[in-house]
């Protein structure tokens, strides 16, 4: 750990960094994102679903094909798709029960709270299944990714045959090839959980991107769907090209963490030679990466320093009555019964906002997520959680919005519908996902 610290830079400090309470498009520094409840303005768009052609159709495969076209000419080099377990604890309940919650009456005199932490509590939400046969962390690899397609098929899950289709589409019959892949992180919904993540991620994006020769003038595009999105937030401030004083820190937390429960897979070696590539800005052979997240909820903020286009896609319904479309809906007790019904969009994205968590698993993640909150989380406790979630925020603080009503689901039961969550990943809506991002990042679409 001191060779780390020694090597950085960066002496360990107890105490807590300074937040920023404004957007911060250069130089974020692992800042949290505000809760706004002003217009975004230029930065959202609004669109309905439209899956145009039938998949697999003649005019589906020449419309995505003509995407293909334009990624290529964009020096697209590669597609990764990024989730996590879809049954899982979405809304970070166990966080909020540990903070208080009905355990310590906060919800006392607060009109339609008990029913709502009831669908957000796994056991009681209809999500998850007892016996359901994988449980977080889940490794990266492919029985792994074959469970899962077995367990989800499309339900927040970016599936094998999901990929393998998204990738023959966009090149069939040209003679050229954008290889896709899939990442599935794992899944532990937490700070520390997170910062792990990121870090496995950008290691395999460099073996993943080895044989892709990348140069400075390549792109690489990810895809991340739900909590996904909160692990390439972190990425985006840890490659940032920018000063941050927050990074040093957080590679030391991290290797305390690491040096106090060894593993064959993870080394503090690791993490010093992946920082100097960061600090050489090395890493991917300097090439730009491309984000789009599917229902992210907002929570950490973004280095746009560190990523190049990016994106957010919001399944949205308008319901509020006070023409602020760009808000959802937070008014109790009516969300209560609203949320079965998917009536104002993901409530995934609404509600798993700052506050929400899983619990770590072990005394040593436990001290490394306090250490890590208190430079991620200016909000935290219960009463901190409602008061983000009634701020009703959509949009994330960077990057273009797309708030899209997607539709209400046939599906009744929640295992299929998410809450609204579950809509971005399924084939039906790949051409409409692929000519939204391809207009807003690349050579326009005819």
């Amino acid at each position: 750990m001191a060779s780390l610290a020694l090597g950085l830079g960066y002496p360990l400090c107890n105490g807590v960094l300074t937040h920023r309470w404004f957007p911060m498009p250069h130089e974020n520094n692992f800042q949290h994102s505000t809760y706004s409840k002003l217009d975004p303005g230029a930065r959202v768009d609004y669109r309905s679903f439209q899956p145009g052609a039938a998949p697999d159709s003649p005019a589906w495969g020449q419309a995505m094909a003509g995407i293909g076209q334009h990624m290529v000419k964009s020096r697209v080099k590669g597609i990764l798709f990024l989730n996590g377990h879809p049954f899982m604890d979405l809304f970070g309940v166990a966080r909020l029960d540990e903070v208080g919650g009905l355990k310590r009456g906060y919800s006392r005199g607060i009109s339609g709270l008990e029913s709502l932490l009831a669908l957000l509590r796994p056991a009681t939400n209809g999500i998850c299944l007892r016996d359901d046969s994988l449980q977080p962390p889940i490794a990266n690899d492919a029985p792994t990714h074959k469970k899962l397609d077995v367990l989800a098929q499309e339900v927040g899950n970016f599936s094998s045959a999901y990929v393998r289709k998204f990738e023959h589409a966009l090149t069939q019959g040209s003679g050229q090839s954008i290889p896709c892949g899939r990442y599935v992180w794992s899944s532990m919904n937490h700070h520390v959980g997170r910062v792990e993540a990121a870090i496995h991620l950008l290691l395999y994006l460099q073996e993943w991107s080895s044989g892709l020769a990348l140069t400075k003038e390549d792109r690489l595009l990810i895809v991340g769907h739900g909590h996904a999105g909160q692990v390439l937030a972190l990425l985006s401030n840890i490659l940032t090209r920018g000063e941050s004083e927050g990074r040093g820190r957080v590679f030391e937390i991290l290797a305390k963490y690491w040096q106090a429960c060894p593993s064959v897979d993870r080394s503090v070696e690791q993490l010093e030679r992946l920082y100097r590539f960061i600090m050489d800005q090395s890493v991917l052979n300097g090439s730009t990466v491309d984000v789009v997240t599917l229902g992210t909820p907002v929570r950490y903020g973004w280095d746009t320093e560190g990523v190049g286009h990016l994106l957010h896609f919001v399944n949205h319904r308008v319901i509020r009555a006070d023409g602020k479309r760009w808000l959802a809906k937070m008014e109790l007790p009516q969300i209560a019964w609203e949320m079965p019904y998917q009536t104002g969009g993901d409530y995934v994205q609404q509600l798993a906002v700052a506050g929400t968590d899983a619990l770590p698993d072990s005394p040593e993640a436990v001290q490394a997520n306090v250490d890590f909150r208190e430079i991620f989380e200016p909000y935290d406790g219960f009463e901190r959680w409602l008061e983000c979630t009634r701020r009703t925020t959509r949009c994330a603080n960077d990057g273009q919005c797309l708030l899209v009503e997607y539709g209400v689901q046939a599906e009744e039961s929640p295992r299929q519908h998410l809450f609204g969550h579950s809509c971005y990943t399924q084939s039906r809506a790949m051409l409409f996902l692929a000519t939204e991002i391809a207009q807003a990042f690349y050579s326009p679409v005819g």
